[in-house]
């Protein structure tokens, strides 16, 4: 699914940058190619006029004058003198006296055949653009000039082709289209690679979401296994055995309230809808309560719980006491779960002016370096003997995040000699700027 996703993302994304990067290459193309024919435009007639001037200072045209001015090719010229065509005219080739026809054709239908000139030695000149082949598309400058000279009107068309502009035009347009190509790859491949890393977290979220879901119907199927075979096998049972097998249904039952009470528990804090009720508390009160409330237990298992705590007075900090309380419970619960008979956990609380510390530390079996990074993810065991505690592998994770929760951190380490510390993290308001 996130393949499909990802590839419809990347298209979406290429697609609509491309095609931005396109509709912007050919506005820039646009307003530079018409600027290009306009200073092209404006210097074909400042040309023209150059050449105008010199016209009128001649009293004679001359062929010399005319093969100057056409400048190695650059010009076309045709002269007519009262409507007769020079001789100079018959230089020019068949296909340039068709391309001096299309101009005057174009000249007669969109200006005055032959103006008025009011005096002698007056001179008059228009510039223009026109297609050679009779198109829509301008590839040809022109300039028709007409000069009186006594009795006689003197007409001389210049004419100038715009295929170096053109070409320009051409290259420019090819260098545009190239860049846009190798634009296009590099903003298809970063697409690519930007979707995919958006999508990455998603991906890991519904993994993480599918993993949850089966380890949690693994861990359900197991209770309600032994309550489906209990309650099959009471049935045939006698009184005596009937009560085992009611005890074996209770205790499984409660397992499975214990395991879907963690589960809403972690998805309430992945959903941010946790609440936590912060007011002022006594952490070393605090936990000198839990180590209290645990010391019966650890009686039991011939472990020696202790406790240590500074002598100088712990400043107040806020936080929800039973979030607290409850991290605390599930440290403490791990360590003497883990801890042999006549082993030691320790608990203490150290302060050091920025930070408070609460430390769990066990001499008990210990935990791998490789599994110090997954012990907090969700239904996570670094061995097999968890499940035989009554572990769902979901402890360590709630805790981390009543720690988050309090803006705090949570640590694991190993304990000299053998053994795991654990150590809650807390800001002092101080922090906060409280």
């Amino acid at each position: 699914m996130f393949q499909k996703v990802h590839v419809r993302l990347a298209s979406l994304c290429a697609g609509i940058t491309i095609f931005i990067l396109f509709v912007m290459s050919c506005g820039y193309l646009y307003i530079s190619e018409q600027g290009l024919r306009s200073r092209s435009f404006t210097s074909f007639q400042n040309d023209m006029n150059t050449l105008v001037s010199n016209l009128e200072q001649q009293t004679i045209i001359t062929h010399e004058w005319l093969t100057r001015i056409e400048d190695h090719g650059k010009y076309l010229i045709n002269v007519i003198d009262n409507g007769i065509p020079f001789l100079y005219n018959e230089r020019n080739t068949p296909e340039q006296k068709l391309l001096f026809e299309t101009a005057h054709e174009y000249y007669k239908s969109h200006y005055e055949e032959t103006p008025v000139l009011t005096s002698f030695g007056s001179i008059w000149h228009v510039e223009y653009q026109f297609p050679s082949d009779g198109g829509h598309r301008n590839n040809y400058y022109a300039c028709v000039t007409f000069s009186e000279r006594g009795s006689s009107t003197l007409q001389v068309t210049i004419l100038c082709s715009m295929e170096p502009i053109l070409a320009q035009i051409r290259i420019q347009r090819l260098l545009f289209f190239t860049l846009d190509l190798l634009a296009s790859a590099v903003l298809a491949l970063f697409s690519w690679y930007f979707t995919k890393r958006i999508l990455k977290p998603l991906e890991e979220n519904q993994k993480q979401q599918n993993q949850f879901i089966a380890s949690a119907s693994h861990e359900l199927r197991t209770p309600l296994a032994v309550i489906l075979s209990c309650a099959s096998a009471s049935a045939r049972a006698s009184d005596e055995e009937r009560i085992h097998f009611l005890d074996s249904i209770h205790a499984e039952g409660l397992r499975m309230s214990r395991l879907i009470e963690d589960m809403l528990l972690l998805t309430k804090a992945g959903n941010y809808r946790w609440t936590i009720r912060k007011e002022p508390a006594e952490l070393d009160t605090l936990l000198l309560d839990t180590f209290e409330a645990f010391e019966p237990a650890a009686r039991e298992r011939s472990i020696l719980l202790a406790i240590e705590l500074p002598e100088d007075a712990v400043p107040t900090i806020l936080c929800d006491p039973e979030r607290i309380r409850q991290v605390l419970s599930i440290l403490l619960h791990n360590a003497l779960s883990y801890t042999p008979a006549h082993g030691q956990v320790h608990l203490s609380l150290v302060n050091d002016g920025k930070y408070i510390r609460l430390i769990v530390k066990d001499n008990g079996i210990g935990i791998p370096d490789e599994d110090k990074k997954k012990i907090f993810e969700r239904f996570y065991r670094a061995d097999s003997s968890r499940s035989e505690k009554g572990h769902f592998g979901l402890g360590l994770c709630i805790a981390q995040e009543i720690v988050y929760a309090h803006h705090g951190r949570i640590q694991v380490g190993d304990t000299p000699g053998g053994g795991s510390t654990f150590s809650v993290v807390l800001p002092l308001p101080s922090q906060f700027g409280l």
